[in-house]
């Protein structure tokens, strides 16, 4: 065998890994994100609540957002809010809200 075939075969289990974690569902991350909005003021980048800094989580990237939020569902991330969020998330829920806020556009 040649080597492009030997390192096209290596890399066999590691598509199969990446395929069975498709990108969310936008539209279904949008029902999902509603209550992102409260803090992160997703619209205009203002928050109504609470008053102090907030990250901007609308256009983030699609892979940040979910390594963050499953980093709060399972507790390497520690903020009691965020936590009791990601604790809520089903891994597809993520995936949904990642898709959802990485799609906008950051200067809206």
């Amino acid at each position: 065998m040649t080597r492009a075939l030997l390192f096209a075969l290596a890399l066999l289990p590691a598509t199969a890994v990446f395929a069975q974690q498709p990108q969310g569902d936008p539209v279904e991350g949008k029902l999902k994100a509603y209550t992102c909005t409260g803090c992160h003021g997703i619209t205009g980048w203002k928050n109504a609540y609470p008053s102090y800094h907030v990250p901007r989580i609308a256009g983030q990237h699609y892979d940040y957002i979910v390594a963050a939020l499953t980093e709060y569902k399972n507790g390497t991330r520690n903020h009691p809010t965020m936590r009791a969020q990601g604790e809520s998330l089903s891994d597809a829920d993520i995936r949904d809200i990642a898709s959802f806020l990485s799609s906008i556009n950051s200067a809206e």
